[in-house]
């Protein structure tokens, strides 16, 4: 019987020869990330920026798939479930992997595989929310109640970014960024255009609060 997964903690492995490193705080975790691949790295923005993922850890483990023993990338918790994601293109190979040991029971556990083509669907989105991660990092201490709360009651009406900002001249427009990509990471705001454009001052954000 595998060891299910008592302690959110990533498994401990080398960083593999001729592979990037990756360095990243986690909000929702409040602590760093470390991973090996691009698409890991991508794969984490995504985690971040979704207001449903409750929590999550880089590298859970190992799971035991048509026989054969892969390294999931992720373990995810959402209000109601569990899954597992493993990115489907080819896995780098570690130098020192435990031969026993770090088997995870998947029971209760979808997987999900995550193509390449999915994340690169999704590339102008990722692109916006590492800049907007890099922005709400730096503040994060910073962050207040009383603004956030200003800017949901502004966006009652669908308003660009530089009118956000032109409305709230009192405060730091810097922290008037981060606390708006905030309000978005949580699901309060939403701005359907950074899917598909760039973030800038003529983007359009709006409360998701007074449409439920």
């Amino acid at each position: 019987m595998g060891n299910s997964l008592p302690r959110l903690q990533p498994l401990a492995l080398a960083r593999p020869r001729s592979a990037h490193r990756f360095e990243a705080f986690s909000l929702k975790l409040a602590r760093r990330v470390t991973l090996y691949r691009h698409v890991a790295l991508q794969q984490w923005v995504l985690l971040e920026a979704n207001p449903t993922v409750k929590a999550f850890c880089e590298r859970p483990g190992f799971v035991v798939i048509d026989g054969q023993r892969v390294l999931a990338d992720f373990w995810v918790r959402y209000a109601d479930r569990k899954e597992l994601v493993i990115l489907s293109n080819a896995a780098i190979e570690f130098d020192t992997v435990p031969k026993a040991g770090g088997t995870l029971d998947i029971q209760g556990l979808s997987i999900r595989r995550v193509e390449s083509a999915e994340l690169l669907a999704s590339r102008v989105w990722i692109e916006n929310w590492r800049s907007m991660l890099s922005c709400l990092v730096a503040n994060r201490r910073l962050l207040t109640r009383a603004l956030s709360e200003s800017i949901v009651r502004l966006l009652s009406q669908p308003k660009r970014l530089a009118d956000i900002e032109r409305q709230l001249p009192a405060n730091d427009l810097v922290l008037v960024r981060a606390s708006l990509f905030n309000l978005l990471r949580e699901g309060r705001v939403s701005a359907p255009e950074l899917h598909s454009q760039p973030l800038s001052l003529l983007t359009t954000f709006v409360s998701a609060e007074g449409s439920l």
